[in-house]
């Protein structure tokens, strides 16, 4: 099974960008989005360093909200 996590991007120089989550900041690599798709505020997928996908910030919360109700066994 694969995790991705959602991010938001904090800094954007393509092909990298800097993203962040719950107060944990990475280095992502960004070639597997269009170029002319993401921006500074995005909310990515990463999986293993690469965002993966682009989403709404509603989706981030969600599924943060479900990771978290996993982490505490509900």
């Amino acid at each position: 099974m694969c995790l991705g996590v959602p991010m938001r991007l904090i800094e954007v120089n393509y092909p990298l960008g800097v993203a962040e989550a719950r107060g944990v900041k990475r280095t992502v690599y960004l070639q597997l989005l269009p170029e002319n798709e993401i921006k500074e505020g995005d909310y990515v997928i990463v999986h293993v360093g690469f965002a993966i996908q682009r989403l709404s910030a509603s989706e981030a919360e969600e599924t943060w909200r479900l990771l978290e109700g996993l982490l505490e066994g509900s």
